[in-house]
């Protein structure tokens, strides 16, 4: 325990040499606080010795179960992302009906599709979009529409 202490606050080439004594390999990082760690863990494991394998086995059945980063490693089969298609926004209406606008004295009219809106003979992915090509600046495409 006092080893370690001592090395807690030693500078980063004395805790990279005491790491390759340890380890047997160069360690490249320079971070004061991993290098200390490593080597309070190593000496630690060469006192009191290593974990047993049934410590081992808990460790990773509970890295299967509840780490979030290693579960899309070691269970492939699920996937992170759902696989439902998105909802649809309820302020639009139904796919087929034609939206109207008067702006500056101009009607214009927008047919909502399944994926988007027509306009013009033109396909776009947003109100925001088609409000933009009709006034020149950027609205809320529900706001302009008044949904």
């Amino acid at each position: 325990m006092d080893e370690i202490m001592a090395l807690k606050n030693a500078p980063v080439e004395e805790l990279q040499k005491r790491y390759k004594e340890l380890y047997g390999e160069d360690v490249s990082g320079t971070h004061k606080t991993y290098l200390w760690r490593k080597i309070a863990y190593k000496l630690q494991e060469q006192k009191h010795g290593s974990l047993s394998p049934m410590a081992k086995g808990k460790i990773k059945a509970l890295i299967e179960e509840y780490d979030p980063i290693n579960n899309k490693a070691l269970r492939p089969d699920k996937p992170m992302v759902s696989q439902q298609a998105p909802a649809k926004d309820k302020r639009l209406p139904i796919p087929g009906t034609v939206i109207t606008k008067e702006y500056k004295g101009s009607p214009y009219q927008v047919k909502v599709l399944e994926k988007g809106f027509e306009y013009n003979g033109k396909i776009y992915k947003t109100l925001s979009a088609i409000a933009k090509e009709i006034t020149g600046a950027h609205w809320n495409g529900y706001l302009f529409f008044n949904l």
